[in-house]
Order: structure tokens, then sequence, then C-alpha cells
């Protein structure tokens, strides 16, 4: 099992960050893997809703289908399954000042014989960790209703 947490500040307040993230096809703009994420299901985005993600890593094509799990004031919990691996992408917003602070967390398992390649799946996710991090970072301190920073 692989897991790769960040936490860092964004200037919107949490509200504005959870109703951004709950909706997992804005993964295409934050997740340097993701290809595409396209809604399966319709009407509000709720527990159960459900997404097709496309994404390469490494060179390496695969597509998981994704669940929204639990949705709170405070955190999201995605689980994305295929035959080689679960995803659990945990995201915990909360106050910091007039803005939040995110703590992302995903959870790879690998299944079967896929298992064997863990530790490599270990450095890949670090790096992607990284990337994530400076990708929503700068998307979520662009959302509407953002304050903005004036510098003297």
């Amino acid at each position: 099992m692989t897991t790769v947490r960040r936490t860092f500040n964004v200037t919107p307040p949490p509200r504005v960050v959870i109703d951004y993230l709950k909706d997992f096809s804005h993964a295409e703009e934050w997740d340097p893997g993701t290809q595409s994420c396209t809604r399966i299901d319709a009407g509000p985005v709720r527990v159960g809703s459900e997404w097709h993600n496309e994404s390469k890593i490494a060179g390496i094509s695969t597509e998981l289908t994704y669940q929204l799990t639990e949705l709170s004031d405070q955190r999201i919990v995605l689980v994305g399954t295929n035959d080689t691996a679960t995803s659990t992408d945990t995201m915990t917003v909360v106050p910091d000042g007039s803005g939040s602070e995110v703590t992302y967390e995903a959870v790879i398992e690998m299944n079967g014989a896929a298992k064997l390649a863990a530790p490599l799946v270990k450095v890949m996710f670090e790096k992607i960790g990284s990337e994530t991090e400076d990708k929503l970072t700068a998307v979520l301190n662009r959302l509407p209703g953002t304050p903005v920073k004036i510098h003297p």
C-alpha cells in the first residue's frame, strides 16, 4: 500500500473549496495524471456519484471508476477501483484565517500481481503528489469568490 499526503493553504474559504473538489470531473484541471474524468451519473453531486477517470502515469494508461463515498463540510472521500488497484482519495478542508488548510491524502493499494510494482508506485506517486499540490493550490486560488490580495 502506498500513501501520499500533502497539506497546504489556499485563499478561498472551506465552503468554496469543498464545492469545487466534490465534483471530481475537475481533476482534469489539477491532477497531472488525469487525462479525462467524466461523470457517469446525473443530478447533484452527492454520496454515490461516480466518475470514469482515465489517467496516464509514467507512460502507463489506466482507467478507474471513482465513487464519492463521503461528503461533509470538511471532508470528501473518493474511492477509485479497477482490476489492478484501489485508490482512496481523502480531502480534508478546515478554516485557516479567511482561507483554508487542505490536506490531500491518496492511498493506493495494488491488487493481485500488481502488488509487485508497489515500490515503484510509491516513487511515482510521491513525485505526482508534489505536482498535484502545486496545481491544486493554483487552481483553488483562482476560484470565483476568492479574496484578491493587493500588494503595495
